[in-house]
């Protein structure tokens, strides 16, 4: 009796059937993203999207129900890649102010790199307020970063215990609102670009690192006090 060798065939086609839905699922993202950049989220239709892909309807809704989950699908994706990005940057960092000055030089290098991507996210926030749940955000956060906000408070712990951080900071509060002042700032500067450096005569980018590094000089211990040593008479 010989053993023959196991078929591939199958696990070939599924293997050139998955990757087909992934390029097709891409082309997708990719062309609503960047309708949505030049256009607004709310301005862009489903036909659209489908016409500048260039392909069926039906075969948009095998991918997504309707463009609410385009847009989803799109965060999702982003959020993804900010996340392991970000990790990647901070776990490089030894201290947790120096995690926390990483975190924060990631989100200025993302105005400065990925300027639509922040746009869209701004958008996204300003229809989120308007029609979504915060249990699908909630939802969403927690598939791509499992207990984010368990290491938020862990690492303004260890910021205080390693004398980087201030000691009168509350773990459960401090990151969350460290967080939406970055992210506030650094979406509405994408947003409205030019017209905040006409405005203020200054580029975004150095607005947003200036706020950076007030934020962080609000965060760091002080530095212990100088003593003075009184110096001997000498006859």
């Amino acid at each position: 009796m010989t053993n023959s060798a196991p078929d591939t065939t199958d696990h070939t086609k599924r293997g050139a059937y998955n990757s087909h839905r992934e390029r097709q699922r891409k082309r997708i993202l990719e062309a609503a993203g960047k309708l949505f950049d030049e256009r607004g989220i709310d301005r862009v239709t489903v036909a659209e999207i489908v016409n500048t892909v260039g392909i069926r309807p039906s075969t948009l809704y095998e991918y997504f129900s309707n463009k609410d989950d385009v847009v989803w699908a799109l965060v999702a994706d982003l959020f993804a890649d900010a996340v392991a990005s970000a990790k990647q940057t901070m776990d490089a960092a030894d201290t947790a102010l120096a995690k926390i000055t990483a975190l924060l030089e990631f989100m200025a290098d993302q105005l400065a790199n990925s300027r639509p991507a922040v746009r869209f996210m701004a958008e996204f926030d300003a229809m989120y307020a308007r029609q979504w749940s915060p249990e699908r955000l909630l939802s969403l956060e927690a598939q791509v970063s499992p207990g984010g906000f368990k290491y938020f408070r862990a690492l303004i712990r260890q910021g205080i215990a390693d004398g980087s951080l201030r000691p009168d900071l509350d773990p459960n509060l401090t990151m969350h609102a460290v967080i939406n002042a970055v992210v506030g700032a650094q979406r509405r500067l994408a947003s409205l670009g030019n017209r905040v450096e006409v405005e203020y005569g200054h580029p975004i980018d150095r607005l947003f690192r200036e706020t950076i590094r007030i934020i962080l000089l609000g965060l760091r211990a002080p530095d212990p006090p100088q003593r003075h040593r009184k110096r001997k008479r000498t006859s």
